[in-house]
């Protein structure tokens, strides 16, 4: 197809882990309210999902596999086909700065959807590294007993709950701004839904 600038790979993908995080992140709150780290700070029930512990434990599980399995193909796919060097290469917190204020002021320049600019190869390269983080810390929190390498490398069970929550937390603020800046320019958005 001319013109293409994600191909179908990375549009299932995304869509895929799009779908497997916001069941994650409700069903997630929900677990964290039947144990909450911060006093009696808790999610709301309107944005949880499960119901109760068990129903919320179910729904993690369940799209824990499918976040795994589509960000494994993602990733392979991406350092297989060249996609990930070639669109989040190199990295340079100068450049994300210099890019950042271009955005503040309304400058940056959108013309070119294939080019990601620093701020955009920064932020994906950091939520990828969170959701493994993610997928590290929740394999122990689910099997600590079985991952006692894992588990003490995040400082033990506990630590690795904060380190969950706070990963959480950066996943849900780049989704806000994420979408934000897909509202702000659609034809971003539609590029993710036709490909081109």
């Amino acid at each position: 197809m001319a013109g293409l600038i994600h191909p179908l790979w990375l549009r299932i993908t995304h869509w895929l882990n799009a779908l497997a995080v916001v069941v994650m992140i409700a069903s997630g709150w929900q677990i964290y309210n039947a144990s909450p780290l911060f006093g009696e700070v808790r999610f709301p029930e309107q944005v949880t999902l499960g119901g109760w512990l068990a129903g919320a434990l179910l729904w993690h599980f369940a799209a824990m596999w499918l976040l795994a399995t589509t960000l494994l193909l993602y990733v392979v796919l991406g350092l297989a086909s060249g996609r990930l060097r070639s669109k989040l290469w190199p990295l340079s917190l100068r450049g994300a700065a210099r890019d950042l204020r271009a955005a503040l002021r309304g400058e940056l320049d959108h013309s070119d959807l294939g080019r990601y600019n620093m701020v955009q190869r920064v932020c994906y390269a950091a939520v990828v590294v969170d959701l493994v983080l993610l997928l590290l810390s929740g394999l122990v929190l689910w099997k600590s007993v079985q991952f006692p390498l894992l588990r003490d490398l995040m400082g033990g069970y506990d630590s690795a709950r904060v380190v969950h929550f706070f990963a959480m937390l950066f996943l849900v603020g780049f989704i806000a701004i994420h979408v934000f800046m897909s509202l702000l320019v659609p034809r971003a958005l539609l590029s993710m839904i036709r490909g081109a």
